[in-house]
C-alpha cells in the first residue's frame, strides 16, 4: 500500500500545492480542513480515493489524533494573519503546531514539515511573529528532527498580496501602502510546495529553512511591478507608521463594537509586521541547500493579474491593434 501524508490545512493557498504534488509522487493524501465541503476541490488531485478531504480542528486532541492515525508523515500548513474568534494566534499558531507535532510523535510518525515565517522570533513585538516562534519551538521539542520552512511572503494566483492591491488599483488614482521601504523576497507558492516535498521524502535534513524569491525589492517597488503588468498608473501613497497605527486602533475598536462584523483593512499587529523587512538572513539554509532554484515573479505574475487590466484578457489585443496600419 502507498504511503499516507496528513495535510493540516490542505486545502489553504500552500496546502494545496502541497497536496497536489504529494498525489504526484504517488502517496495518498489525506487533507484535514475545519470545512470538508469547501475542499472537495482537491480530490481530482490524484486517482479516485488519493486524495480526501477529511474534518480537523486542531484545538481538540481527538480530532488531531482521528487524522493522523496511519500517517507516515504530517505537514502543517495552518496559520492565520489575523485573529477571529477562538483562532487566535497562540491557539493556532503556537498551541495549535505544537499540538500536531506531540500526536505525531505519539503515533511514531516518521516525518513532520512545519510552515513557518521569516520573522518568527520569541522576542518580536508582533504576536504573529512570537507564536510562529512558540510553535517552531514546540515542534522541535516533539519531533526534532522536522523541517521547518519559513517563507517570505508567498505569491501565487491565490495570494492575498498582489491580487489584494490590483484589486484596490481599479477603485482610483492612488494606491495606498504601510511601510512602502519595507523589503520583502518574495516566494513562488509552488516553490514553497517543492521544499515541503523534500521534507515529506526524507530528502532535506531536519532543521529551519528560509525560503525566498530570487529578487529582493520594497513594498513601493512591489507595487510599482505589479502595476506595470496590469497596465495601470497610479499615484503610491507611504502611510506613515503613526497614522497607521492609529487607523488600525479605530478599526480594532470598530470590530470589537461590532462583534466582528466590521473588519479594517489592517490591525495593529500587521502595522507592526509591516515595519520589520521580511527577507531571507544571510546565513540561513534556503532553497540552495534543498537543491531547489526559486521562480522570478516576472514569469508567474502576469499568468494570473491579467484580470485587472483595464480590458483584462482584450488588452494586449487591444494594443496590439494600435500598431495595425490602417
Amino acid at each position: 500500500m502507498s504511503q499516507l501524508v496528513t495535510i493540516f490545512g490542505g486545502s489553504g493557498f500552500v496546502g494545496r500545492y502541497i497536496a497536489r504534488r504529494m498525489a504526484k509522487e504517488g502517496w495518498r493524501v489525506r487533507v484535514a480542513v475545519r470545512n470538508v465541503n469547501e475542499a472537495m476541490f482537491v480530490r481530482p488531485y490524484g486517482v479516485v480515493g488519493q486524495v480526501e478531504p477529511v474534518f480537523c480542528n486542531i484545538r481538540d486532541d481527538a480530532s488531531v489524533a482521528a487524522v493522523t492515525e496511519g500517517a507516515d508523515a504530517v505537514v502543517n500548513c495552518v496559520g492565520v494573519l489575523d485573529e477571529v474568534g477562538k483562532n487566535t494566534f497562540t491557539a493556532v499558531q503556537a498551541e495549535g503546531a505544537g499540538r500536531i507535532a506531540r500526536i505525531a510523535a505519539a503515533h511514531g510518525v516518521a516525518r513532520m514539515v512545519h510552515i513557518s515565517a521569516i520573522g518568527a522570533n520569541a522576542e518580536a513585538a508582533s504576536e504573529y511573529s512570537k507564536t510562529k516562534a512558540a510553535g517552531e519551538a514546540s515542534v522541535l521539542e516533539h519531533m526534532p528532527n522536522a523541517v521547518i520552512l519559513r517563507p517570505s511572503i508567498v505569491f501565487g494566483a491565490e495570494d492575498q498580496f498582489f491580487n489584494r492591491f490590483a484589486g484596490m488599483s481599479r477603485l482610483g488614482p492612488v494606491l495606498p501602502v504601510i511601510g512602502a521601504e519595507t523589503k520583502f523576497q518574495p516566494v513562488y507558492v509552488d516553490d514553497v510546495a517543492a521544499a515541503a516535498v523534500k521534507g515529506v521524502l526524507g530528502q532535506a535534513e531536519g532543521g529551519v529553512y528560509e525560503l525566498g524569491g530570487p529578487d529582493v525589492h520594497s513594498f513601493r517597488e512591489l507595487m510599482q511591478l505589479m502595476l506595470r503588468i496590469i497596465r495601470r498608473r497610479r499615484l503610491i501613497i507611504n502611510t506613515p507608521f503613526w497614522m497607521a497605527r492609529i487607523m488600525a486602533t479605530v478599526f480594532g475598536i470598530v470590530r470589537a463594537v461590532s462583534l466582528g462584523l466590521i473588519k479594517g483593512p489592517v490591525t495593529k499587529d500587521q502595522v507592526i509586521n509591516l515595519g520589520v523587512d521580511n527577507i531571507v538572513s544571510g546565513d540561513a539554509k534556503g532553497f540552495a541547500a534543498l537543491g531547489l532554484q526559486p521562480t522570478a515573479m516576472e514569469a508567474v505574475l502576469p499568468d494570473y493579474l491579467w484580470r485587472f487590466r483595464p480590458s483584462g484578457q482584450y488588452d494586449a489585443i487591444k494594443e496590439s491593434a494600435k500598431n495595425l496600419k490602417a
